[in-house]
């Protein structure tokens, strides 16, 4: 139990939890407990849990490396290892935010370590920020840019995004990716 810290993975339920915040409380009577806070890295849940001083926690090996983003076919997403160049396919349907990936874009990929060495694919992690290219909009009259509207816009991996009356097509836009919000206009 003393090796609970914050930021280390732990695997509990057959699921992989990221340790958030944790607590050691000792009760007037009673048995000293480990409050916790834990995020699952696969659906992105918040879970508090009470761990007592019998539970034997397990600590999950997670290993990242940086791929770069190659191309997409039909239900896989085909990514490169940086270092080595080997090649991974990971179906779409474990990867979030997939309409902001582009072609050579660096992202983060996580494994579990299993006991018998075998890596497992767990998450993807996509930077905060990235620039896209506007595919389509609507143009705007000069008066409409006025009462500071909004519009849609097609960007160039297909997604569709809220943005200022004033974006173009062709315009570049710095885009949040984790809340899926414009930020500004590059030049």
């Amino acid at each position: 139990m003393n090796s609970i810290k914050k930021g280390i993975y732990i695997q509990w339920n057959e699921d992989i939890y990221k340790v958030i915040d944790f607590l050691h409380v000792k009760p007037g009577k009673g048995f000293a407990f480990i409050k916790t806070k834990l995020k699952n890295v696969i659906t992105g849940n918040i879970l508090e849990y009470n761990f007592s001083s019998r539970h034997k926690i397990k600590i999950a090996e997670i290993y990242f490396s940086f791929y770069k983003y190659l191309y997409k076919e039909k239900y896989f997403f085909y990514f490169m290892n940086e270092t080595t160049y080997n090649q991974i396919q990971i179906e779409k349907k474990l990867i979030k935010n997939t309409e902001f990936l582009k072609e050579g874009i660096r992202v983060s990929l996580f494994f579990h370590i299993k006991d018998n060495g075998e890596k497992s694919f767990l998450f993807l992690k996509m930077p905060t920020t990235i620039i896209l290219k506007v595919k389509y909009t609507e143009s705007v009259k000069k008066s409409d840019t006025i009462n500071n509207s909004n519009k849609i816009a097609v960007l160039e991996t297909g997604s569709k995004l809220l943005v200022p009356s004033f974006v173009n097509i062709g315009d570049f836009l710095k885009i949040n990716i984790e809340n899926k919000s414009y930020i500004e206009r590059i030049k």
